[in-house]
């Protein structure tokens, strides 16, 4: 679906929007703004079905729990794979009283952001969910679109725009001009795959096995100038030794590490060159000035803006807030903050 004229009229009339994404959720009420920005998780107790905890609380139960807690993750790759677990999971995050004003309105319509090549599959799965919080209409955007009327890129003027969003488990490129995608490409790399070289590289080179929770504080350890050369040449990381379970540090060298993490972002290269090879030559033009536009939460993964300039010899920024600009654009166009490409009438003289 394309930003057009008739589809932000629609958008207009919707009274909340969300972005369930596998990481985090969140969602835009109108007129209140960001009511909800939490991981997209669930604890269930395995023996009753009752839902113990959902969002951060959930989160850090992940790997704590007795065998009969499980921690779900309703959402994978920007598709809804377990509904009812989802729609479980909003209410509680919405909280009774949004949920209250919600229900009141005489018909709810709903927004949601899916991801740039969404099967219909996924596509009915992010409808239902919200149908069962009880929107009578859902309106589908895709996240690229969402994300660039988020950042404030000028997505509905006949110039092109290059946007990146990195996700947890993909990242999504695409060229926008006139308010639609000109050409996009989804790679199946994210964050989280960044963590996963990072574990994996500890468990082979040093046998520590991390706990789930601290990949991100290593990745904040790097960070700074952490993944640039100049960055600190060693750090401390702590661990459970895989051989004998017991705690221990070791110190790692951060050029093996960035080498780690160098891999899997490979591939999101290949797709950048993919899409510019794919865009005509005249928004490729457009494109040397402007540069990519990075948002989602992998954005801020340190180095990785820095090693996309020295690759494309383009400029890359981050967004301002990079995590919340799909969900801030669905704001906007609820709001009916974005003017649609008005064609002034050529004067008859």
């Amino acid at each position: 679906m394309t930003a057009s004229t008739a589809s932000l009229e629609q958008l207009r009339r919707c009274h909340f929007a969300v972005d369930l994404g596998a990481a985090r959720t969140r969602v835009y009420v109108k007129g209140a703004g960001l009511v909800v920005d939490q991981p997209s998780a669930a604890a269930v107790n395995t023996r009753t079905g009752a839902l113990i905890a959902v969002g951060e609380f959930a989160e850090k139960m992940t790997g704590r729990t007795p065998a009969y807690i499980r921690v779900v993750r309703p959402v994978s790759g920007g598709t809804v794979v377990d509904i009812e677990m989802a729609q479980r999971m909003l209410r509680h995050l919405l909280g009774d009283k949004v949920r209250r004003a919600l229900r009141r309105k005489p018909r709810l319509r709903a927004a949601a952001c899916t991801p740039h090549d969404a099967d219909p599959l996924a596509q009915r799965a992010a409808i239902e969910t919200l149908v069962g919080l009880g929107a009578r209409r859902v309106e589908l955007v895709d996240t690229l679109i969402a994300a660039a009327v988020g950042c404030g890129l000028p997505v509905e003027q006949p110039e092109a725009t290059m946007i990146m969003v990195c996700g947890a488990h993909a990242t999504q490129v695409a060229v926008l001009s006139l308010g639609s995608i000109v050409t996009a490409e989804r790679i199946p790399v994210g964050g989280e795959a960044v963590d996963h070289a990072i574990v994996q590289l500890l468990r082979h080179q040093h046998e520590l096995v991390l706990p789930s929770q601290s990949v991100r504080p290593l990745q904040l350890a790097l960070s700074g100038n952490g993944l640039t050369p100049q960055g600190p040449t060693t750090t401390e990381i702590h661990g459970r030794d895989v051989a004998t379970g017991l705690a221990r540090s070791v110190r790692v060298d951060t050029a093996t590490v960035r080498n780690a993490i160098q891999t899997p972002l490979t591939a999101v290269l290949d797709g950048i060159g993919k899409v510019l090879r794919d865009c005509p030559p005249d928004l490729v033009a457009d494109l040397a000035d402007r540069g990519i536009m990075m948002v989602g939460g992998s954005a801020l993964l340190p180095g990785f803006d820095q090693m996309l300039r020295q690759a494309t010899g383009m400029p890359v920024h981050i967004a301002e807030r990079p995590d919340v600009c799909a969900v801030q654009g669905l704001g906007t166009m609820l709001e009916g903050r974005v003017e649609p490409l008005a064609l002034n009438p050529a004067s008859s003289d």
